[in-house]
């Protein structure tokens, strides 16, 4: 049985053979006029027309002075079909094959073909060939060739061939790319700026995470991958700005899970002289368009979930929910009693465990078996260190999260902009850092003195591409294109290159 290496040997030779004949294997340029999509959508339109398609190889049938070759671009696959009495003779200057050339051709070589549009005997709607080019020569065959490509793991390290052997997986991303167009087209049409953030910065804040640290030499000073966009875009309602917001990646140095990835795409808006309210009622018709627009849809099947979007939204409060199951007050509850609560549900009771983090471990319990969708409101202010308190109710902030499909698909409140109040919270979470909650934000000196020189009354948002793996359906690593795994190499890689150190 042939082998990868094998295969490789032959395409060698083959890649030889064409360079001693004088073609150049790996040109810089392709002439395309027309997708293949574009051919079999237009067919009437355009049969009788010359056309040039470009695409790679994925069937090569030969008999005699007759060939078939079926190419496929982004957009589809189309039959090319060659006669030799028609197909021009070899040019090597302009890299032009021929038909006898045919043979030093695989399955995945991407070439380009000029020819007639109609249909064959069979009626397939096909080009008739009057002269193709190799545009570039390929050393391996699609692993479906020689084993399947079933391995999980193996197509996350490789997801370029995944999506080869896929197309479903190759869709997915389409819809990704969607998604995050629909989201900024609702933001723009209402008025919104995207403003670019850093991603280093001295100090990160804005979410309750662990960090990734860097050093920059040219400061010779250590440097945080941001956690959020949050802070830098408040400082830019404090600059003037009154609708901005960010697409890009953050960085949370925690564990994988099916919902959440070390570095993951996020987008946070902040929104000068609107409240929770005004937010509220934003993000319920942008949760409506970006998802229409994505997937065509508003119903879906998650799992054990049946979820309609298009439906009015159930509004849950924190203190009620955490009371009516557990029984504890979250206002007016011991550690004590808290710890208790997690240990009659099963649920990990950690050495530096602390109230706030504890009631939320409860409420992610509830959470997990919610359908939605549902805004969580009313969440205390010691969970919640950067939201604006009530002012009827100084122990709950005006804070609103999306519950869907057992997730919290996102975070918004009335921003907290008293320069004063924001310092005693951020001291309190300095003191959770130091009892060894690394999790805890750190005290932004810088923040407190934009605050003091004045921001707006303001709504803030934020969610992350977790929304599209949920609606999606995947796992986060599923979701994204190349997530980021241990490193290995295989026994064939090795093999192939031993005068290369792979460890």
């Amino acid at each position: 049985m042939a082998t990868l290496k094998d295969f490789r040997d032959e395409r060698l030779r083959k890649l030889a053979d064409l360079r001693d004949l004088g073609y150049n294997p790996y040109v810089a340029e392709a002439n395309r006029t027309h997708r293949t999509a574009d051919v079999l959508g237009d067919f009437d339109e355009l049969k009788g027309q010359s056309v040039t398609v470009s695409g790679r190889i994925i069937a090569i049938r030969k008999f005699g002075k007759l060939a078939f070759i079926v190419i496929k671009d982004q957009s589809g696959q189309i039959q090319l079909f060659f006669n030799e009495s028609v197909v021009s003779d070899r040019d090597v200057a302009q890299n032009r094959l021929s038909m006898s050339d045919i043979p030093l051709l695989d399955t995945g070589d991407f070439i380009e073909a000029r020819g007639v549009v109609d249909k064959s005997k069979t009626g397939e709607i096909s080009i008739f060939v009057d002269e193709f080019r190799l545009l570039t020569k390929t050393l391996r065959p699609m692993p479906s060739v020689v084993d399947g490509f079933t391995n999980k793991e193996e197509r996350m390290r490789r997801r370029y061939i995944d999506m080869n052997v896929n197309s479903d997986v190759r869709d997915r991303f389409l819809r990704r790319s969607r998604f995050w167009q629909a989201t900024r087209d609702y933001l723009n049409q209402a008025g919104f700026i995207e403003i670019n953030t850093p991603i280093l910065e001295h100090t990160t804040g804005g979410a309750d995470a662990t960090p990734f640290v860097t050093h920059m030499d040219a400061l010779d000073q250590d440097f945080y991958l941001r956690i959020s966009q949050e802070l830098p875009l408040k400082r830019l309602l404090g600059a003037g700005f009154e609708k901005v917001y960010d697409i890009g990646p953050r960085f949370r140095n925690e564990n994988y899970s099916d919902e959440h990835l070390p570095e993951h795409v996020a987008m946070e808006w902040y929104w000068a002289y609107a409240n929770w309210r005004d937010g509220m009622a934003f993000m319920e018709k942008m949760y409506r368009q970006v998802l229409e627009q994505t997937f065509g849809t508003l119903t879906f099947k998650l799992g054990d979930f049946d979820i309609d979007m298009s439906k009015d939204w159930e509004v849950w409060d924190y203190a009620t929910v955490i009371k009516d199951r557990y029984g504890i007050d979250v206002f007016d509850s011991t550690l004590d009693e808290v710890k208790a609560a997690l240990t009659a549900n099963g649920l990990e009771v950690e050495q530096t465990e602390n109230r706030a983090r504890g009631i939320d471990k409860l409420w992610k319990h509830i959470r997990k078996d919610v359908a939605g969708p549902v805004w969580l409101i009313n969440t205390p202010t010691f969970i919640s260190p950067l939201a604006k308190t009530d002012p009827q109710d100084d122990r709950i902030t005006q804070r609103f999260q999306p519950v869907i499909a057992g997730s919290e698909l996102g975070n918004g409140y009335s921003e907290l902009n008293d320069p004063v109040e924001q310092l005693r919270r951020f001291r309190e979470q300095e003191a959770m850092r130091q009892a060894g909650d690394d999790e805890a934000m750190m005290l932004d000196i810088d923040f407190v003195e934009m605050l003091e020189y004045g921001m707006p009354p303001a709504c803030g948002w934020g969610y992350s591409e977790r929304v599209f793996w949920i609606f999606e359906g995947v796992t986060a690593r599923e979701g994204v294109p190349f997530p980021q795994l241990r490193t290995e190499y295989d026994e064939v890689t090795r093999s192939i290159y031993p005068e290369i150190s792979l460890e």
